[in-house]
């Protein structure tokens, strides 16, 4: 059966390479995100490599609950199932902190809003549609989760706590909910201006594996709890940060 999955902020990096694997192995695909252009060109990328159609795309920003409603209602037909709901949408809008109170507020709100409200609002919206038994939710967070930085950390460990809470009331009906946290994962637009050389050393020497994650390898991470072999893994937070950050299971 061809399962139908969501993917929330896949027109680059983790999202695109999340989207591609599961476009590979069959999946129909549908890419959430703000811009249409790199939604369009990942699409087509994807569907290119797959030889099929695959991956179809829809720009919305999934902090406003009304392109929310909209976004759902375009890309999920009445009756239709969704199997797969990938969380990827967010980022840290605040790379450079204020210290006065006014823009302290306005730094936290920015990073819950970019981070916390697209998750629990499509999440929301798609749960009536998701397979029972059998749907998948994941998302994805970050290891800034468990030791900052701030704004941006907060807005990421507010969704463990949403999630926990999310697979114990939806495990009785067969769906699950996870958590992947990676740490720093190269080839992305995340770092923006930031990645230098230097930078890009910084990060890679904080793990004991000594270097970066690839976007596939969290994607691999992704498709496995998304997997039909993975019904009875919920309720977790999978690291995947090289050793830096030990987990405790």
């Amino acid at each position: 059966m061809t399962r139908k999955a969501l993917v929330t902020g896949g027109g680059t990096g983790i999202g695109a390479a999340i989207a591609q694997r599961l476009a590979l192995s069959g999946d129909d695909v549908i890419i959430l995100g703000r811009r249409p252009e790199p939604l369009a060109a990942t699409a087509e990328k994807i569907n290119a490599a797959a030889g099929t159609p695959r991956v179809r795309w829809h720009a919305a920003d999934l902090a406003d609950p009304d392109q929310v409603a909209a976004a759902v209602e375009a890309i999920i037909a009445p009756g239709e199932a969704v199997d797969i709901l990938v969380n990827n949408a967010g980022g840290n809008f605040v790379p450079s902190p204020r210290a006065d109170l006014a823009g302290m507020r306005a730094d936290w709100l920015a990073n819950l809003t970019g981070n916390v409200l697209p998750v629990v609002l499509i999440t929301a919206a798609v749960l009536p549609a998701m397979r029972r038994p059998g749907g998948r939710i994941v998302t994805v967070t970050s290891v800034a989760a468990f030791r900052g930085p701030a704004s941006y950390g907060g807005a990421k460990a507010a969704l463990h706590p949403w999630s926990a809470e999310l697979a114990v009331k939806l495990a009785p009906e067969g769906i699950t909910v996870n958590v992947v946290a990676p740490g720093y994962v190269m080839d992305t637009e995340f770092y923006g201006a930031r990645m230098t050389p230097e930078f890009h050393r910084s990060r890679v020497e904080r793990a004991p594996a000594r270097r970066g994650a690839t976007p596939d390898e969290v994607a691999a991470t992704v498709a496995h709890l998304a997997d039909a072999s993975a019904g009875f893994i919920t309720g977790q937070i999978i690291q995947i940060n090289g050793g830096q950050l030990l987990g405790r299971g």
